[in-house]
């Protein structure tokens, strides 16, 4: 991996203070903001500022220490109390990244065996959230560029990369270590409407790693597979079901039919904290409907007809049956179902 590309982190916690690269802003301009209280990280989150599953998460874990510690220094004796009210309003920042509430849920679980000034403790689990995430996607990316038997093209779908992470990415991370074992002949990234996260952000990631990355629109996904050059879809995902069923980016299902129709192989590549057992199926997983204006205007300027109306769903389900492989930290599902699973988690 570049040196210039591993130094960039969608989140940075430095010196007791939290900074979250806008990726609204990217790829022309890299700029961090400073996140003094806990809502200035739901904001983050809402927002856009920081988006992608693990990263949400690791800002959350990062989120809920300034939480405690603002909490404390108000008010040593009542701080728990007080910290409830926060820890709500940073869950319901984004409601389909499950690891938004599991970072939370894992931190709570800390808070709960702290006794006298918890700042300390919840800072070091904050960071272990972030160090073992980024160790996870390197595990990933050696898992998932294993299953690539041949040299061929790659196709991607949003931004599962560093900006989506801790680093290296789940996605984008298996595409590095493919590309450093010489597995990759060339990167399609879908340009990923609305946020144009694969125009904006994968094709910049790529770039930095010298690895050749052309852009289509999403649209143009299905006709390309059928030229037979690409030979794996890899995407992320934001909530996995205990069937397998898969959450990720609006426009994924329709990547995966297109996929499954000509023959592509569909990888999709999470940590296990992106799985959730508690919801059977996917059509149990809440899916974040943004604002119309998304689509209405682009950069601020109207785009659409004045009086259409729009429907903005950001994340879609790709049901189990047309996943290939789930890749995580522990191993990998291929064609994934309940047993596996549970199989999977249960290690």
């Amino acid at each position: 991996m570049s040196q210039q590309i591993d130094q960039v982190r969608a989140v940075i916690w430095q010196e007791g203070e939290l900074k979250l690269l806008d990726q609204r802003l990217l790829p022309l301009q890299q700029r961090y903001i400073a996140c003094e209280d806990v809502m200035a990280v739901a904001d983050g989150i809402r927002d856009m500022v920081v988006r992608g599953a693990p990263a949400i998460g690791v800002a959350a874990g990062y989120g809920v220490a300034i939480a405690v510690a603002a909490c404390y220094k108000a008010n040593p004796n009542g701080w728990r109390q007080a910290l409830e009210a926060d820890l709500t309003r940073l869950a319901e920042a984004r409601p389909t990244a499950v690891n938004l509430c599991w970072a939370i849920k894992r931190m709570r679980a800390v808070i709960t065996t702290l006794e006298g000034d918890p700042r300390q403790a919840v800072i070091d689990e904050a960071c272990r959230i972030d160090a073992e995430d980024l160790a996870a996607n390197h595990r990933m990316g050696e898992l998932g560029a294993a299953l690539i038997e041949q040299r061929c093209a790659l196709m991607t779908h949003c931004n599962a990369g560093a900006l989506a992470t801790a680093g290296y990415g789940t996605a984008l991370g298996v595409i590095r270590a493919a590309h450093a074992a010489d597995k990759v002949s060339q990167v399609y990234a879908d340009e990923t409407r609305p946020w144009m996260q694969g125009s904006r952000l994968t094709a910049w990631e790529l770039l930095q790693d010298g690895i050749p990355v052309t852009l289509l629109a999403d649209g143009a996904a299905a006709h390309l597979m059928k030229q037979g050059e690409v030979k794996w879809l890899i995407v992320g995902a934001d909530r996995i079901a205990a069937n397998g069923d898969v959450a990720n980016k609006i426009g994924t299902y329709h990547a995966a039919i297109s996929a499954r129709h000509h023959g592509v192989k569909v990888m999709v590549v999470a940590p296990t904290s992106t799985i959730d057992m508690s919801l059977e199926t996917g059509e149990q997983i809440p899916l974040e409907v943004r604002s119309e204006e998304e689509l209405l205007a682009f950069n601020g300027q109207q785009v659409a007809a004045s009086g259409a109306k729009a429907w903005n769903p950001v994340f879609d389900v790709t049901p189990a049956g047309l996943v290939d492989a789930i890749v995580t930290e522990r191993g990998v599902v291929l064609q994934p179902n309940m047993e596996k699973m549970a199989v999977l988690m249960a290690g």
